[in-house]
Parts: structure tokens; C-alpha cells; sequence
């Protein structure tokens, strides 16, 4: 017979079985590798917690509160510490802004992370129902930085352990869709971004419609999703009309990328990586490599990840001496074209060249399998790089804007030898969302948007780990954090024009009228917090030894200083200097419900805002101040009461000397300095009365004079005429 159930119980836990069960699958989500993994478990926690991405706002929160194993806490940190970042004003900057994303790659999920902690709607198609790329990325510095923040090294143990500075593209998009997911993004597999459906027209039965997508399939429920922002991130082909493309192209150079399988045996992990080895600067090396094999190479670089990964840059004589190359043509394209290249030479030509450099220290090089399932090798030019020549554009159909931005490789192709691909690629996701940012928050014109995002543009090119500022920890989406000398004005609203299609100028001109609006708002708000803080500052300063009022927040979040208000004009109701700044919730809670129940103020905040170690939301306190201001403006200001002291603790009170005044009644400089500010506008008036009058006295003294002038010669005129 088993032991008695104690009845305490049900209270050693409070968590619910499905949560328990939530957590379990969570465990799951966590060391998912796959893209079906991934979204398969993070739908069976949606199942199991009856939760819905949407509303979006409150997703991640509810997401906290029910998931609460010590894994999903350690992760909940990191994205915590990562949120309360100043630029997303607590998930609020966007909190009205639709965006979809075209492309779930790494600078996709990255730039959807970003908007949705920024408080947006973000909603991601991607073609693909898998994560195949086999390639491994080189990391910036900043780069590890950043993906630390995120959680990747709760979300893959092995990120960047040691001295490893490289990722696999298929373990950066695990990570960046796990992230995604759980604040609040939207990603659908296997939907193809096809065309924009412009907004109904004006006077149409559905004219609210706004922006949507063409989508395949065409009954996904993506097609009914209406977005204000829309982000090009499907690599270099770019299915978004109206960006211009340029290209840089040097000198020929033909890069070889090859992915071995990673059998993770104790013979491979003694292999040495080979970080980057130059022919400039190990001749001997390549040069015997040359004369064993007939290889000739440039430089070759051997990373270590889920895959054996090499890529090297092969001499063009090389390649056909060997008949990977079946011709020498002087076009590029028609040189590296699929007829003119023989996969099996080329096979054999990378399988040799990486045993060689490896010293023949690999067991075993076969190769692994790309996403059309066949050996993942190849070849290309990577000299020939392509740049938008604008990242932005807004176009305006039947009273609907929209915001069109690109992202990673669709914006900028990367420079192999440099590793720029994921580390540009997610400045520019970043870029992207303080455009969005400035897009949102009303106080720009859309040219002006435009101009500062083509500003910051000029700098993404030019980017390299030496010349972005340094302290990593200081990074946000704010590019003043990361680029140096930047010049957000570099380009001006009217040069933007050609990149704004359907406006016309009385739409344009309205515009900046509505900004001129929002800012003057903005000015007002700002001017009346101003002057509420000033008053109540001048209200409390009979209490200043017990608290001390410099803003809107934090100086409130004791209820101390709320208490001391209501004190000075009803002491009656409160025991203010019994009161204990340490006990906040139970402080807050006799205010709010005294307020309430004696003047009539509802509280705008909760107990939790005021608990909060950032203080409560500043509009919200304003406002609740202000109704406190209302209702004792007008209020004259009753004594309080003071305490009987028992015979215990009496105090002798001196007795006054007539004559003398005691150091508590000397008026203190500052009474003095508010005596003469109330005064200040009646002593101006005193002077400009005494200036009118003076002036008045010059008037009236020159005109006497000037009389008795004309008196005089009128006298002598008349004098004159008698003698004649």
C-alpha cells in the first residue's frame, strides 16, 4: 500500500499539466536541427498552451509565463536583456506596422526578429520546407556578439566554442527560426512570393483593403494578410520589382566550394583546420602541390562543421589542364556555364586538392548531398559581385502606402575573401528595421525616411571588422551604435523623389503637414510633462527629506511621494510618516484605492508597473499625475495634524525670544528665489509703466519748450513791427 498523499500536496506545485507538458516539448524544440523539426515542436507548444502568435503584442509575455523549466528561463534572460534595448521603447515603436518578409534566410529571420521586437506584425514566406546549405560562414567579431545575445549558445551548445569563428548556414537558420518563433513571428514554408495586389480602389464595395501578396499556393492564408512594409530577402535573384542592380566585377577568380561528409570520428576531429592560407604566403605549399597534382590554387580554406567544408580558388590553365573546363572562352558566363564544366573532373579535382592540403589525414572524402539531393559541389565566379544601387522605394496606390525595403544578399552580394556575407547581411537587416522604426513613428516625411535610409546605405559596402566602432555590447538597430562617422543627411528628401512612385506633390506637401502635426504634438506632450513635473516638484518640497522628485517614473514607483500629495491637502486620510518606502505593492495598492474611492482617480497603472525596477510607462504616470493635478489645483491646502507625542518622548520646544527667529524660520534662498519668480511679472510691469512715463515726461518737457520757442519769436515779430 503506497504512503498517504500529504494534503499540502497540491500546493508544492502550481504548474499546470499541460504546461508540464509544453516544457517537455520545448526541451525538443531546443535541439530540433531541422525545418520541420523546428516547426513541428513549436506547434505542439502552441497546442498544448491553447496560444496563438497572434495577437503579436502579447505572445512572447504569455509565452514567459507559461514556460518555466530552468532552459526555457535561461533563454527567456537573454532575449529579455536583448528587449529592453531603449530603441524599442518596450515592444511599442511599431506596435501598428504589418510587414512580410520575402525569404527565410539567416538576414530574413534576422530583420523579422527585429520588427518584432519592435512590437510589429511580422509575417515570413520562405519557398523551401528545409534547411540544405551546406556552406559554413566565416563570423566577424561583432557577429558572435550578437547571435550570443540572442540565445544561439542556448540554442546550439557548440556555437563558436573555443577559438571557432564559423557556422554552418543551415545551423544559423535552426537558430534565427527558433528565435523568430518565439517572439512572435510568422513563418510559412513552402509559399512562393509571386506579385503585389495593389489596394482597392476608392469608391470599390472592399475599398479598406490595403497591400497584400500573390503567393503560390494561391489559397494560402498569407494572401489575405494586409502589410504596410515589405522586405526583399531571397538572395540575389530578388523577385521584387524597381530596384536597379549594378555590378563589380575584377579580376577573374574562380572559387571551388565543396562539403564532405562529417562522420565526427576521432581521426577527423585531429584534422587541422586551415583558416585561410594565401599562395603569397606559403609559395612552398602550393607550389608542391602544384607539381605533385597539377592543382594550382590561389588560396584554400578548411572549415570543420556539420560538414568537411572547403573552398579554394582555382587558376583558370589549371582547371582545363585537369578538363574541368571543357573550353577557354573570354566570357565568364559562357566559360563557367554548365555545358561547358565536367562534374566528375570537377568532383575529382576538389576531393584531390582538399586530401592533399589535409595531408591525407581524412579517412574518407565523400561528398554530402545539396538540397536537389545531388553532391554538393561547385563553381563560380566570385568576383562578379551585385549591388542595388538603392535599398528603398515607396510606392503609394488608391491612398495606401508601402514601405519596400531589401535585405542580405538581395541588397549586397557578399566578397568571399572577406567573410561579409552574414555580417553585412544582418547590418542591413538592422538598417532595415530603423527605417521601419522611422517609418512608424509619424515624425518623418516618407522622403526623409527615404533619404536617411539611403544615407546609411552608402556605409554597408564599405564595411569591415576594423572599421565599425568597437564596443559590440553598445550595438543596436540605432546605425549611429555601429557605423563610424555616419552622415544620416548625406542625401536630402528631394533627391528622393524618383524612388517614391504614385505620390504627387499635393500629397507630398500634405504629408510634411501631418509630421509638422505629430511633431507639435509631440513638442506639447513634452512641454506639459515639463510643467506637471515642475508643479509637483514645487508641491512636495515641504517633503523633500522623505523623497526626492526628478521625473515621471522611478521617483513614483515607492508611492511614498503619491502619498505625501495627497498629505498636504487632506492629511486627515493618510498616515504619511508612518509609511515604508520598501513595501511598494502594498503602498501602491492603499493609493490607488484611496484615490479612487476619495477624489475619483482611476488608476491608470497597476501595482506590477509600479513594481517594475524600470518604473512605470511614463504616459500612463503622466496622465494619472495629471488627474491628481486637476483636482488639487483648485484645492486649498489644510495644516496637517501632528502627531501627539507621548510623555515618553517629549521634547522640550524652546521658547521664542521676541526679536530673535530661529534658523527653521530664516527664509531659505530658495523661498526667496520662488518669491521673486511670482513676483518677476509685476516688477516688469512696474518698469515698463516707469519707461512709458519717462518718455512721456520727454514728450511733454519737449513740447513746452518748443512753445515757449514759438512764443518767443512770435513776440519779437510783433516787436518789430511796433518800431517800424
Amino acid at each position: 500500500m503506497g504512503a498517504p498523499r500529504s494534503p499540502y500536496a497540491t500546493q508544492v506545485s502550481t504548474v499546470l499539466p499541460e504546461d508540464e507538458a509544453a516544457s517537455q516539448v520545448f526541451d525538443e524544440f531546443m535541439l530540433a536541427n531541422t525545418f520541420q523539426g523546428i516547426m513541428s515542436s513549436f506547434q505542439q507548444i502552441c497546442d498544448l498552451l491553447h496560444m496563438h502568435p497572434q495577437p503579436h503584442q502579447v505572445f512572447y509575455q504569455q509565452l514567459k509565463t507559461r514556460l518555466t523549466s530552468w532552459k526555457a528561463q535561461s533563454l527567456w534572460t537573454k532575449l529579455d536583456k536583448r528587449a529592453f534595448s531603449k530603441e524599442y521603447q518596450k515592444g511599442k515603436a511599431c506596435s501598428n506596422t504589418r510587414v512580410l518578409i520575402i525569404g527565410g534566410g539567416p538576414c530574413g529571420l534576422r530583420a523579422g526578429i527585429e520588427v518584432a521586437l519592435l512590437g510589429g506584425q511580422v509575417v515570413v514566406v520562405e519557398k523551401r520546407d528545409r534547411f540544405s546549405r551546406n556552406n559554413v560562414l566565416h563570423l566577424w567579431p561583432y557577429l558572435i556578439h550578437d547571435l550570443k545575445t540572442l540565445g544561439a549558445k542556448k540554442l546550439f551548445g557548440k556555437f563558436c566554442a573555443g577559438s571557432i569563428d564559423h557556422i554552418s548556414i543551415r545551423t544559423m537558420q535552426c537558430i534565427m527560426l527558433k528565435v523568430a518563433l518565439l517572439v512572435g513571428v510568422e513563418v510559412h514554408p513552402g509559399v512562393a512570393f509571386e506579385d503585389l495586389v495593389d489596394p482597392s480602389p476608392e469608391g470599390a464595395e472592399h475599398s479598406w483593403i490595403g497591400w497584400r501578396a500573390k503567393v503560390s499556393p494561391a489559397d494560402h492564408p498569407v494572401s489575405l494578410f494586409e502589410f504596410d512594409v515589405l522586405i526583399g530577402a531571397d538572395g540575389k535573384r530578388n523577385t521584387l520589382a524597381g530596384f536597379t542592380r549594378k555590378e563589380f566585377r575584377g579580376k577573374l577568380a574562380i572559387a571551388i566550394t565543396a562539403n564532405f561528409i562529417n562522420r565526427n570520428t576521432q581521426m577527423e576531429a585531429s584534422v587541422e583546420e586551415i583558416s585561410g592560407v594565401a599562395c603569397i604566403f606559403n609559395q612552398r605549399f602550393f607550389k608542391e602541390l602544384n607539381e605533385k597534382t597539377g592543382i594550382d590554387l590561389e588560396n584554400i580554406v578548411y572549415y570543420k562543421d556539420e560538414t568537411h567544408y572547403f573552398v579554394m580558388t582555382a587558376k583558370k590553365h589549371s582547371l582545363l589542364n585537369k578538363g574541368v573546363m571543357l573550353q577557354d572562352h573570354e566570357d565568364p558566363e559562357r566559360l563557367l556555364s554548365r555545358e561547358n564544366v565536367n562534374q566528375e573532373a570537377l568532383m575529382s579535382y576538389a576531393c584531390e586538392a582538399a586530401d592533399v592540403s589535409t595531408n591525407h589525414q581524412l579517412p574518407k572524402l565523400d561528398f554530402a548531398h545539396n538540397h536537389y539531393g545531388q553532391p554538393d559541389v561547385a563553381m563560380f565566379d566570385f568576383t562578379s559581385m551585385f549591388a542595388a544601387e538603392h535599398s528603398s522605394r515607396v510606392m503609394e496606390r488608391n491612398g495606401h502606402r508601402l514601405l519596400i525595403a531589401l535585405a542580405g544578399d538581395s541588397l549586397l552580394e557578399p566578397f568571399w575573401p572577406t567573410g561579409s556575407g552574414c555580417a553585412r547581411g544582418f547590418f542591413g537587416a538592422m538598417d532595415a528595421a530603423w527605417m521601419i522604426r522611422s517609418w512608424a513613428s509619424g515624425t518623418l516625411t516618407p522622403l526623409e525616411v527615404l533619404a536617411e535610409r539611403e544615407s546609411i546605405y552608402q556605409l554597408l559596402s564599405q564595411t569591415t571588422p576594423e572599421s565599425v566602432n568597437k564596443k559590440f555590447t553598445m550595438y543596436t538597430i540605432d546605425p549611429n551604435t555601429r557605423y563610424k562617422n555616419l552622415d544620416s543627411n548625406f542625401f536630402k528628401p528631394h533627391q528622393m523623389k524618383r524612388y517614391y512612385e504614385g505620390g504627387t506633390p499635393e500629397s507630398l506637401a500634405q504629408m510634411r503637414t501631418m509630421v509638422l502635426i505629430v511633431l507639435q504634438l509631440h513638442t506639447e506632450c513634452y512641454r506639459d510633462s515639463h510643467n506637471l513635473l515642475r508643479w509637483l516638484q514645487k508641491e512636495l518640497e515641504c517633503y523633500r527629506s522623505q523623497v526626492q522628485i526628478l521625473d515621471l517614473t522611478l521617483s513614483w514607483r515607492s508611492g511614498i511621494a503619491l502619498a505625501g500629495l495627497i498629505h498636504k491637502y487632506r492629511p486627515e486620510l493618510i498616515n504619511f510618516f508612518q509609511m515604508d518606502a520598501s513595501k511598494i505593492a502594498e503602498n501602491n495598492e492603499m493609493i490607488f484605492e484611496l484615490a479612487q474611492r476619495e477624489f475619483g482617480i482611476k488608476p491608470l497603472v497597476t501595482v506590477a508597473d509600479m513594481e517594475n525596477p524600470d518604473g512605470p510607462d511614463k504616459t500612463l504616470m503622466a496622465s494619472y499625475l495629471t488627474s491628481f493635478y486637476e483636482y488639487f489645483r483648485k484645492e486649498s491646502i489644510r495644516p496637517p495634524k501632528m502627531a501627539r507625542k507621548s510623555d515618553d518622548s517629549e521634547e522640550k520646544v524652546p521658547r521664542k525670544i521676541p526679536g530673535n527667529r530661529s534658523p527653521r524660520q530664516q527664509p531659505s534662498v530658495g523661498k526667496i528665489a520662488s518669491r521673486f519668480r511670482q513676483r518677476k511679472v509685476s516688477v516688469f510691469c512696474f518698469l515698463i509703466l516707469t519707461k512709458c512715463c519717462v518718455r512721456f515726461l520727454r514728450v511733454l518737457i519737449s513740447f513746452i519748450f518748443l512753445s515757449l520757442s514759438c512764443a518767443n519769436k512770435d513776440y519779437s515779430s510783433d516787436s518789430d513791427s511796433s518800431v517800424s
